[in-house]
């Protein structure tokens, strides 16, 4: 798949996901060299960090040029909204990620829902608003619970589950009024709530060719037993059972397919990872919604499962060379269990000095996100998600043991987790 001769790789973001995207190059053989912008304490530790604004494509193309980087891997959805790889494409500069006429199926809920109603993609019922009083006006007529949803980006956070009508004005209130999400809410979704439990489907995508990465789950809430308020993610682990063969059939045949295909219909040349959650429902799979990058916390427990090097793949798919025959996984489950700031997912406390454990086991690594690197050396949190424990094992019981005798030892104050990542698919492994 790869060309010959070893690349020089930027990427782009400062999040657990891209702390796993620089360890993917670290070891590939394809990469002679590997800078970050704007990176992360733990990523300051293995790669050049530079400053970066990832809402200024041309600041963009420019540090590219400054830096020979042969090849742009995008993290993060802002940059990919914003038109970057489509800056980099015109400079004749490789990148993996989707254009931005890609990236608003994820930039705008509203042109998802269009798309997918458009091209008879199952998903729940919904209407569009940019009126508040309309959009109250229709919320007491639906029945509970219902979901209202902010349209633009909203870091993973847009997204209120109301179980009283009270909450659910409260939820609009706040968004097209409040505007807590900026211009954001200013368009909010309201749709039918979905029964049933989700995966999240990561596909690399080349046009109509794809790879389906193993099926993970994410654990949203902030409590064990999935209780407390939404976060961008406290664990995962793959794969899921959730999705059975037949389930995995009807996902490739009634979702896959048909979205890979309107894409195509509607003039866009899709090349980057396509996230579609999804709800497994008992009518069959159903769309929550679609991401334009790599989940994270997902993105962590999926690059140890591919055998094959992902930076060959994420340059074929560039190129528009991408055959997902020539893939190999690995065998086994992943997990990661994130240890959050203090008050996360509220206000949260930064600035607390990390103590990590001196040695790791075999299968196991320490993803960083929202950590700074002091002039002493001295790592600090600086974000509400700061660390991932990363642990692959033959099984998903393997994994979470080894998972869980590192976290202990990391310490700082305020730190908080949960102790029940992949619970869900540990009770089915045990017939539960």
């Amino acid at each position: 798949m790869a060309s010959k001769g070893k690349i020089k790789v930027l990427i782009l973001g400062s999040g657990g996901r891209e702390h796993a995207l620089l360890k993917v190059c670290l070891r590939s053989p394809r990469v002679s060299q590997v800078c970050v912008a704007p990176g992360n304490g733990g990523m300051a530790m293995e790669a050049e960090c530079l400053p970066v604004d990832l809402t200024k494509p041309a600041e963009v193309v420019a540090l590219v040029q400054r830096t020979g980087s042969q090849f742009v891997i995008v993290g993060p959805e802002v940059p990919l909204a914003h038109g970057v790889v489509d800056a980099l494409e015109s400079a004749g500069i490789p990148a993996y990620g989707p254009l931005a006429s890609g990236a608003r199926l994820e930039a705008s809920k509203a042109f998802s829902k269009d798309f997918l109603f458009r091209h008879k993609i199952p998903t729940a019922a919904a209407e569009t608003f940019r009126q508040l009083d309309p959009a109250i006006a229709y919320v007491r007529q639906q029945s509970l619970p219902i979901v209202i949803k902010a349209s633009g980006l909203a870091a993973g956070k847009g997204v209120v589950i109301a179980t009283t009508h009270a909450e659910a004005e409260e939820a609009l209130r706040s968004m097209m009024e409040t505007k807590i999400f900026g211009s954001s809410g200013d368009e909010v979704i309201i749709e039918e709530f979905m029964q049933g439990e989700e995966a999240s489907i990561m596909l690399m995508v080349c046009g109509e060719e794809y790879l389906m990465l193993p099926p993970s789950q994410d654990h949203k809430r902030v409590g064990e037993g999935d209780t407390g308020l939404n976060t961008g993610g406290m664990g995962a682990y793959a794969p899921t059972t959730v999705v059975t063969p037949e389930v995995e059939r009807r996902l490739r045949e009634e979702i896959i397919i048909p979205t890979l295909r309107g894409l195509k219909a509607d003039g866009i040349d899709y090349r980057g990872t396509l996230y579609v959650g999804i709800m497994v429902t008992s009518t069959g799979p159903r769309v929550v919604e679609f991401n334009v990058r790599f989940g994270d916390p997902e993105c962590q427990v999926l690059m140890p499962m591919l055998e094959t090097d992902p930076i060959e793949i994420m340059e074929a798919i560039a190129a528009g060379t991408f055959k997902s025959s020539s893939v190999k996984l690995c065998a086994g489950s992943t997990i990661i269990v994130v240890l959050a700031a203090g008050g996360y997912p509220g206000d949260i406390r930064k600035g607390d000095v990390i103590e990590f454990p001196k040695d790791l086991p075999a299968g196991v690594d320490i993803v960083h996100s929202g950590t700074q690197k002091l002039p002493d050396g001295r790592i600090v949190t600086s974000g509400g998600r700061v660390l991932g424990v990363v642990a692959h094992g033959a099984t998903l019981q393997e994994a979470v043991k080894k998972a869980y005798s590192v976290v202990p030892k990391i310490r700082f104050e305020g730190c908080h987790y949960r102790r029940d990542i992949g619970y869900r698919q540990l009770k089915r492994d045990a017939g539960l």
